[in-house]
C-alpha cells in the first residue's frame, strides 16, 4: 500500500513540474507577443501606411520594402487575443493556417534589404522621412532595419515556445494534437528560413569570388553552383619541374585553377587570373600519399583529358580538401543517374499497328484452315523483310546522334569532356 502511495505522489510531482514549466512558457510568450504586436504596429502605422497616404514611395518600392508585414500584424493580432486568454492549442491551430504570409516574407528578406538601401541613397524625401520617424519616442532608437528583420526572429522564438509548450502538455489534454500540428507546421517556415539563408550566403561567396579574378572571361556565378572551399596548392607538374603555387576555388560542379596576377599591375595587383575550369562530372580523386601522421601529402585528379596532381606541406589542409573533392564529385555523380523510357510509336505507325490488329482475326483464321498457305506466307514475308531496310521509328531504338547535333547539349558535353581552358 505505501508503494503504491509513493508511486502516485512521484507522478503527481512530475504533472506538478509539467505545469510549472508550461506556466513559465506560456507567460514568456504571452509577454513577447504583445511585444512583438507592438513593434509590428510601430512599422505598419508610422511607415507602410503613411507612405501610402503621402506617395514618397511607389507602390512597387513599398511592396519589396515592407512585402506582407501588414497581413502578419493582423494575423498576429487575432493571436496575441487568445494566447492571453490562455487558449494556445487553439489559437496557433487558427494562427498555422495564415503562415504563407511569412513564407511570403522570409522569402522577400533580402531583396528588401537591398531595396530598402538603395531607395535610401537615391530617394532624399524617404531617408528624410524614415530618420524623422525613427526619432519618435515609440521607437526606442530601434532603426527601421531592426525592425523589419522581426517576423524572420519571431517564427525561431515560435519554435522553442511550442516545442516547450508541447513537451509540457499531457497527451490527453485536447490542446496537445493542436500544439503538435503547430510545432509540425512552424518547422517548415523555419527550415525555409534556413534554406534562404544558406542560398543567400552561398550567392555572396561566388560574387566575392568572381571579383576576386581579374575581367569576365571567367564566369563564377552560375545557377545551382554552390561554393566550396578555396586555398592554395602546389601543382606538381609532369615533367619533373619545380612545383608551382595555384590558388584553386572548389565549387559544386568543378574546379577552377588560378594565379595571381602581377603585382605591378594598378588596378589588378590584389586579383587573380582563371587559368583552367576542371568538371568534376567524370573527375577520379585519389590520395597518393599522406595517409599517415606524415607533413603534407599528394592528391591525383584525373579528368578525360587532363590529370593534377596537387601537393601540400599541411596534412589537415590536405585531408580536408580530399574529403571535399570526394564528397562534391560522389554527391554530382549522383545526380547525373537518368531513367530512359522507350517513345510512343509515332501515329502512322500506331494507325498502322490498329489496322493490323483488326485484320489478324481472319487471317489467323485463314491460315489455321490452310497449313501449307501459312508456311508459303511467312516464307515470302521473311524474303521481303530481308531485302528491305528497317524501318525507324521515333520511339525506337534511335540513331546515335552525333555530339554537335545533340540539341541544347553540345556546348555542355564538350565542356564536361575535360578542363576549359581560361
Amino acid at each position: 500500500m505505501s508503494a503504491l502511495t509513493g508511486q502516485c505522489s512521484t507522478i503527481q510531482e512530475q504533472r506538478d513540474r509539467w505545469e510549472r514549466k508550461r506556466s513559465r512558457t506560456a507567460k514568456e510568450l504571452v509577454k513577447t507577443e504583445q511585444f512583438y504586436c507592438e513593434q509590428l504596429k510601430l512599422v505598419t502605422t508610422y511607415f507602410v501606411e503613411i507612405l501610402k497616404a503621402k506617395g514618397t514611395l511607389g507602390p512597387d518600392i513599398r511592396e519589396n520594402i515592407f512585402s506582407s508585414i501588414k497581413e502578419i500584424h493582423s494575423v498576429n493580432q487575432s493571436l496575441l487575443v487568445h494566447v492571453e486568454n490562455s487558449y494556445f492549442g487553439r489559437g496557433f491551430d487558427q494562427f498555422c493556417p495564415h503562415l504563407q504570409h511569412y513564407n511570403t516574407y522570409v522569402d522577400n528578406i533580402y531583396n528588401a534589404s537591398k531595396v530598402l538601401g538603395i531607395t535610401l541613397k537615391k530617394n532624399k524625401a524617404f531617408r528624410r522621412f524614415k530618420k524623422l520617424q525613427e526619432s519618435r519616442a515609440e521607437f526606442k532608437d530601434h532603426k527601421l532595419e531592426d525592425l523589419l528583420q522581426l517576423p524572420v526572429q519571431r517564427i525561431d522564438q515560435y519554435m522553442h515556445f511550442l516545442q516547450d509548450l508541447t513537451a509540457n502538455t499531457t497527451p490527453d489534454n485536447p490542446e496537445f494534437e493542436q500544439l503538435s500540428r503547430a510545432v509540425t507546421a512552424v518547422s517548415e517556415v523555419s527550415q525555409r528560413i534556413q534554406n534562404n539563408t544558406r542560398r543567400h550566403e552561398n550567392h555572396l561567396q561566388l560574387c566575392r569570388v568572381q571579383k576576386l579574378l581579374k575581367g569576365r572571361s571567367t564566369k563564377v556565378l552560375a545557377a545551382g553552383r554552390w561554393y566550396i572551399r578555396e586555398g592554395w596548392l602546389n601543382m606538381v607538374p609532369p615533367k619533373g619541374k619545380e612545383a608551382k603555387p595555384k590558388m584553386f576555388f572548389l565549387f559544386s560542379d568543378m574546379l577552377l585553377q588560378a594565379k595571381r596576377c602581377s603585382p605591378l599591375d594598378p588596378t589588378n595587383g590584389d586579383k587573380f587570373t582563371g587559368q583552367h575550369m576542371f568538371p568534376l562530372k567524370a573527375c577520379a580523386v585519389e590520395k597518393v600519399f599522406g595517409h599517415t601522421k606524415s607533413k603534407g601529402g599528394l592528391l591525383s585528379l584525373t579528368f578525360p583529358k587532363a590529370k593534377l596532381l596537387l601537393m601540400s606541406s599541411n596534412q589537415e589542409d590536405l585531408n580536408d580538401w580530399y574529403q571535399s573533392l570526394s564528397s562534391a564529385i560522389r554527391k554530382l555523380q549522383s545526380k547525373e543517374t537518368v531513367v530512359y523510357q522507350r517513345a510512343e510509336p509515332p501515329p502512322r505507325q500506331r494507325a498502322l499497328h490498329a489496322a493490323d490488329s483488326h485484320n489478324t482475326p481472319s487471317s489467323s483464321s485463314s491460315s489455321s484452315s490452310n497449313p501449307v498457305r501459312k508456311r508459303n506466307m511467312e516464307t515470302s514475308e521473311d524474303r521481303e523483310r530481308a531485302q528491305k531496310p528497317p524501318v525507324e521509328w521515333e520511339g525506337s531504338a534511335p540513331k546515335r546522334m552525333k555530339q554537335s547535333d545533340a540539341p541544347g547539349q553540345s556546348s555542355v558535353e564538350v565542356s564536361t569532356s575535360g578542363c576549359v581552358i581560361l
